[in-house]
């Protein structure tokens, strides 16, 4: 969003952090109002050595821009202009010596998550690194689903039936399950919840969990079942009850159902379990339809 200003745009506010700038020139976007952030020299001779970032918007919607801009200001990490910048696809490059853009990282990560959302984003990166660090036999045998499934087994351990979902296998498993429920499991719960968070991360791994356990036994692990029932269920209740600012990009969704594909036709170098995945993704969809077709009918 740098360079020449189109001619049919005109400057709406300057801003110093480029972070910000950007934050609100893709939501401005995703509003439909053509935005631009072009980077600039300050004016004045004392500040010459920063930098300035002006964010240009379409002529005919300035006063709409300029109302956003105030509400925006107010709350700049809330979740609805972070799901803008996600949508959009537009990344900040941090540098090293970018103390303040690191500072914004760690408030927007903050603040886009949940208590629920953050504790178990912290339980899967606990689990992970003591398994890095050694203990990773241990910690999978505390964890795995039950070798053999019974009424006596659940009561005699009853935390196993969702344990699998915690464990993960590699640096690249965590990462992606871990950012996804970030960004899905954070966009939930504050738009919805504690309790609809709570709610989808029970029901999706345990009726994930039991369907691989069924297929393959109780060699399994990862997020990733509860990750695609948050797909599924955002993307449904986005298509059903769009006014509440759940939503999903076509892009996003596309994505995740090929990479759900290639699993089943056994292309990708490693494991993965297609089960749990096929079944988190109809939980999610399915409790989507119930939550506005049900829920908020009564």
């Amino acid at each position: 969003m740098t360079g020449q200003v189109s001619d049919d745009l005109s400057p709406l506010v300057q801003i110093e952090q480029k972070n910000i700038a950007h934050l609100f020139a893709n939501y401005l976007v995703s509003l439909g109002i053509a935005a631009q952030v072009v980077e600039a020299q300050k004016q004045h001779a004392s500040d010459s050595s920063k930098l300035a970032f002006t964010i240009f918007c379409q002529h005919d919607k300035t006063a709409q821009a300029k109302a956003e801009f105030e509400q925006f200001i107010k709350h700049p990490y809330h979740s609805k202009y972070q799901q803008a910048a996600w949508q959009h696809g537009d990344t900040v490059t941090v540098e090293a010596n970018d103390l303040t853009l690191l500072a914004s990282f760690k408030e927007n990560f903050l603040a886009h998550a949940g208590i629920v959302t953050l504790v178990v984003f912290v339980l899967c990166w606990l689990v992970f690194l003591g398994s890095y660090l050694g203990w990773a036999q241990n910690i999978f045998a505390q964890l795995q689903f039950y070798p053999r499934l019974s009424l006596d087994a659940f009561f005699a351990e009853p935390w196993r039936i969702l344990g699998p979902a915690f464990f993960h296998f590699s640096w690249l498993h965590i990462v992606f399950n871990t950012m996804w429920w970030w960004q899905l499991g954070g966009s939930i719960e504050k738009v919805l919840g504690k309790t609809m968070l709570i709610n989808l991360l029970l029901i999706s791994a345990i009726f994930s969990n039991l369907g691989q356990f069924f297929v393959s036994g109780s060699n399994f692990g990862g997020l990733s079942g509860v990750v695609y029932a948050l797909m599924g269920f955002v993307w449904w209740y986005g298509y059903l009850a769009p006014e509440k600012g759940l939503s999903l990009s076509k892009p996003i969704v596309g994505f995740l159902l090929f990479w759900l594909v290639l699993g089943f036709v056994d292309l990708l170098p490693i494991n993965m379990a297609n089960t749990a995945h096929l079944l988190g993704l109809i939980s999610g969809c399915l409790l989507a339809v119930f939550s506005v077709k049900v829920l908020q009918k009564n």
